[in-house]
């Protein structure tokens, strides 16, 4: 643990982080600036609203709203009060949403009003997938529809005024570090979401480490773009400035006119999220128009880091640490990261060692690809109410099986090369998309890139590339082509190349490849 500290719920760290960071900023969302002080005021509040609105330990609340201040009181008040945090991708539509809902058995919603032009409320209503358990939904915003199931953000923290900040604090207390804070639901790209259950010594250990990892610190102002209902938003977000006393600047909407102007206006130090992000932001026209001197610390992980952004970032941005990671919910969103002072090979080229206190395996000979497993303190203890999925995955020793492909090298960094279903044979040889990527990443006229399988009377699978030219390039099918014959083996040479303006992602950065192969 960091320092002296034995935070051992999310609860009793929050109140720690008040009593010892005070005056310092805590939140900065518009013009909302909170301290730690006023902050840990609004999450007690919240805790005391959902007590009184009967929130007993372990019952599931979820949020469904972008990154905003709302989202951080609503949330950690729920998890102070003992509640089982079940956060919803802002991405779903109601159908997905009330699927979530229904299979988590939430008994409380915090829902946003109208966000990017769409009724959250509205779109849930119309849902047509029964909610006998969800008794309120809590609509973040001055209005909510006239119905006896519905309130607003205002009329729910005055129902908690009949409740003591004694009471709340004794709540708190009552709760245990084995007790489960959260249910992460899988992106869903490999069939219907399931909920791993990651507990509060977890969530608290795995953030104490990852912020000591990455050097953060107090007073870091940390610019978070990664949405909250990720872990690498929540809880790299969230969690981890709360261990360390650094000031949370949520954005709602990835754009990066808006992060630029939001790192130079807020001088932000702290800058994680995906590939697509850094990369964005070095490409920029209008970026040397804008002061970034202030960022320092960079984590990036969630797809293939091209091996140039290392080197840009450190060279034109001057980012004096650039790290990246890998995680996965089933894993409380950490595996391995590297180290401050790695070679900028090893961080361009790896997702760096396991984190302490953890075990990783790969099922194949040294130096070659197999599947990734991992075991230890950060492993799921299991998926909500499915014994069969989690079999499926936890074996009798406890291994996680990640169901990633990755190779370790000889000093123990993980490369992840691969999702297994990713992977595709040409002509007998096994093509992993990821390394594809990473080759084809050279090339000075793409800006992002996707490989796929896609079927061949010749060769049973050959590679379909999809690519986004960066501005102004010329880049056609038949050079790629031709510059990928002299650059890598030829059963890795796509045979298809496809130009698009952007390659579909979720909100967590990854590619959506079901996405492109369903694309004729």
């Amino acid at each position: 643990m960091h320092g002296d500290l034995e935070w051992d719920t999310i609860g009793r760290l929050v109140r720690d982080a008040a009593e010892r960071h005070g005056e310092r900023e805590a939140v900065v969302d518009g013009r909302t600036r909170l301290s730690y002080t006023e902050l840990g005021e609004r999450v007690e509040r919240a805790a005391a609203a959902c007590m009184a609105a009967g929130v007993t330990p372990g019952d599931r609340v979820a949020v469904w709203a972008p990154n905003t201040v709302d989202w951080i009181v609503s949330a950690l008040g729920a998890v102070t009060a003992g509640a089982v945090l079940v956060p919803l991708n802002t991405r779903f539509k109601g159908t997905e949403a009330a699927y979530v809902l229904s299979r988590s058995r939430a008994r409380l919603l915090f829902v946003t009003g109208t966000f990017l032009g769409t009724s959250y409320v509205a779109a849930l209503r119309r849902a047509d997938i029964e909610l006998p358990e969800l008794e309120q939904v809590v609509v973040l915003a001055d209005t909510a529809p006239a119905d006896r199931h519905y309130r607003t953000w205002k009329d729910f923290l005055a129902g908690g005024d009949t409740v003591t900040t004694e009471q709340v604090r004794a709540r708190a207390d009552s709760v245990r570090s084995t007790d489960p804070s959260d249910i992460i639901f899988t992106s869903g790209t490999t069939g219907r979401p399931k909920g791993a259950l990651i507990t509060h010594a977890q969530t608290i250990r795995c953030y104490d480490v990852w912020s000591e990892l990455a050097g953060l610190r107090a007073g870091d102002r940390y610019l978070i773009v990664n949405p909250f209902f990720h872990t690498f938003g929540y809880k790299a977000g969230i969690i981890a400035c709360l261990t360390r006393g650094a000031t949370m600047i949520p954005q709602p909407v990835f754009n990066v006119d808006t992060v630029l102007a939001n790192i130079a206006a807020e001088r932000v130090s702290v800058l994680p999220g995906p590939p697509t992000l850094h990369q964005s932001l070095l490409d920029h026209p209008a970026r040397d128009r804008h002061d970034l001197s202030a960022l320092r610390l960079v984590v990036t992980g969630a797809a293939v880091v091209p091996l140039r952004l290392v080197e840009r970032l450190r060279g034109e941005l001057r980012i004096g640490t650039v790290l990246t990671a890998y995680g996965l919910s089933e894993a409380s969103g950490i595996v391995t990261m590297c180290r401050r002072g790695d070679t900028p090979d090893t961080i361009a080229t790896t997702s760096g060692r396991p984190i302490p206190g953890t075990e990783l395996r790969v099922l194949a000979e040294p130096g070659r690809p197999g599947e990734v497993l991992v075991r230890g303190h950060h492993v799921m203890g299991g998926y909500f109410e499915d014994p069969e999925g989690t079999a499926a995955v936890i074996d009798e020793e406890g291994w996680l099986h990640t169901g990633d492909v990755g190779v370790l090298d000889a000093g123990g960094n993980l490369r992840i090369t691969d999702r297994i279903k990713d992977m595709f044979i040409v002509g007998g040889f096994n093509a992993y998309p990821a390394e594809i990527e990473q080759l084809l990443g050279l090339h000075p006229d793409i800006a992002d890139i996707a490989v796929v399988g896609v079927p061949d009377g010749r060769l049973g699978e050959v590679g379909r590339a999809y690519v986004v030219r960066r501005p102004g390039a010329t880049l056609t099918a038949d050079d790629l082509i031709a510059w990928a014959r002299r650059e890598m083996a030829n059963y890795k040479v796509p045979r298809q190349v496809e130009f698009l303006a952007e390659l579909p992602r979720n909100a967590s950065g990854k590619v959506l490849k079901g996405d492109l192969r369903a694309t004729p």
